[in-house]
């Protein structure tokens, strides 16, 4: 465990330290208008809704996409409700810049996070857990958690994929910001852009 870090403890979660309306202004954790889960509509038979299934694109173009949030956790959102193409999962990219964390905060569903490159570790419940690229992290329910990179030198990444939309589909509809996400760089931070584009994905460019 790694209290200098800020780990987080159940009854941070229970009396709830900070609030969802503490985030920042136009990060995602901070939208009013989020959809959690799509309404489906129509005739009986649902005809209509699945030729608009079978209509969607079956490749999100990530060029099409942008990164969100920062400075020192960033996100791509490719697939989630709003998008119209699955209710059962939500998957994003999640960008840490030197030194960076996410913030602090629970929810009922799973994720994992497989480690696409960088080192850092997760904190849950008030214990460490430490990975690095090829690893995969697993949040489990009910768990209050925060990813951090470990480098203040190198960016970490991982690839998110977690059923958020069935688990509130199912009235599970607990979730929590304990901590928001940071709004000014970390220490070795200072001056790091997010990799909107690279030609390796599983390896930092030259020069990280």
């Amino acid at each position: 465990m790694d209290d200098s870090k800020g780990s987080p403890h159940r009854g941070d979660h229970a009396h709830g330290e900070a609030s969802d309306e503490a985030q920042p202004a136009g990060y995602y954790h901070s939208q009013k208008n989020r959809v959690f889960v799509r309404a489906i509509e129509g005739e009986y038979n649902l005809t209509t809704e699945l030729e608009r299934l079978r209509s969607m694109p079956r490749v999100r173009k990530a060029s099409e996409i942008k990164f969100v949030d920062g400075p020192q956790a960033y996100s791509r959102h490719y697939v989630e409700p709003k998008d119209g193409i699955s209710q059962l999962f939500h998957i994003h990219l999640e960008e840490y810049g030197p030194g960076g964390k996410s913030q602090k905060h629970g929810h009922v569903n799973e994720a994992a996070f497989y480690i696409l490159d960088g080192e850092g570790y997760e904190v849950h419940d008030g214990i460490r857990y430490d990975w690095k690229a090829g690893d995969v992290a697993i949040v489990h329910n009910n768990c209050v958690h925060q990813h951090f990179n470990a480098s203040d030198t190198k960016p970490a990444r991982a690839l998110v994929l977690k059923t958020k939309p069935m688990f509130v589909f199912m009235n599970m509809l607990f979730q929590k910001t304990v901590v928001p996400r940071q709004t000014t760089p970390a220490p070795g931070g200072e001056g790091f852009a997010v990799r909107e584009e690279e030609e390796d994905f599983n390896h930092p460019p030259e020069g990280y």
